[in-house]
């Protein structure tokens, strides 16, 4: 297998790897430490959950050799990008709980403070512009931003770089 292939499958893999851990950490905060996740929190898990089949399934594949070197680089690719794609939705539900801007209607508002909004009364609402819990001021929204985005950069960063190894 080329280094370029081993490059890529290792990056598919420590990402997929990540994603799996920002889920798992998720999913104790969820059920362990009792914060319900936002409609914007849900959003966030799904490019995680496909980022972890996709890198370590698909790394996993290359390294065995049951799937061809060729898609090593691809796979890796997809991986960056599903992982920027919850970065950049971190980021935004972020900025909807610092109120930099507005989020959307399913879960913020005066509507749902005020009781004027569509709410099925048996279920709690979990408001997207109130963060729930925050370490040194950045909300779990934020964390997954930041660990996000920087492993996105560096992944690209060694993925450009590993095309053109020889």
């Amino acid at each position: 297998m080329s280094r370029s292939a081993v490059y890529s499958s290792t990056v598919a893999i420590g990402l997929g790897v990540l994603s799996l851990s920002l889920i798992l950490g998720a999913l104790g905060f969820q059920y362990v430490g009792g914060i319900p996740p936002c409609e914007m929190c849900h959003w966030q898990r799904w490019p995680h959950i496909a980022a972890a089949i996709v890198g370590l399934g698909g790394g996993l594949l290359v390294e065995t050799g049951l799937i061809g070197p060729t898609l090593a680089r691809p796979l890796a690719w997809c991986t960056v990008a599903l992982v920027a794609t919850t970065g950049f939705l971190g980021l935004y539900h972020a900025g909807v709980e610092w109120h930099w801007w507005p989020g959307p209607a399913a879960c913020t508002g005066a509507a749902f403070r005020y009781g004027g909004g569509r709410l099925d009364l048996n279920a709690p609402v979990v408001l997207c512009d109130v963060a729930a819990w925050r370490l040194a001021g950045i909300s779990l929204a934020g964390y997954n931003a930041i660990v996000s985005l920087a492993a996105t950069g560096g992944a690209a960063w060694l993925l450009m770089g590993s095309g053109r190894r020889r």
